[in-house]
């Protein structure tokens, strides 16, 4: 059985960036992450480990047009939680997202 997707906060539909995200890289993101639920073991150039996170958290790429866009996961025993999306627009993750994330996997694990 297939786990279930868990919005840490919005879902990609909610994303609210400038230029938004096509209709191509959201369908894309979707199969990604139905393999994900269906116990798959996504690596690059798809999916990378996010160890300044924590232990299971990856981040998903996805190249759309010209934009970079980015979700950041946990791959829970019960689900596959989904704690941020956004356009990536340098090398390096922005500091305020991998705290952001750091505090909504915090939260997921006390529940």
């Amino acid at each position: 059985m297939a786990k279930p997707l868990a919005w840490a906060h919005k879902n990609i539909k909610d994303t609210l960036q400038s230029p938004p995200m096509s209709g191509n890289a959201r369908l894309e993101i979707g199969f990604l992450l139905r393999l994900l639920q269906e116990g798959e073991s996504l690596t690059l150039p798809h999916s990378r480990p996010m160890n300044t996170i924590g232990s299971a958290c990856h981040e998903l790429r996805v190249s759309d047009g010209e934009q970079c866009w980015r979700v950041i996961y946990y791959l829970g025993e019960t689900a596959v939680y989904i704690l941020e999306v956004f356009n990536k627009k340098t090398q390096k993750t922005p500091t305020a997202v991998i705290e952001i994330c750091r505090k909504r996997l915090g939260l997921i694990k006390l529940l």
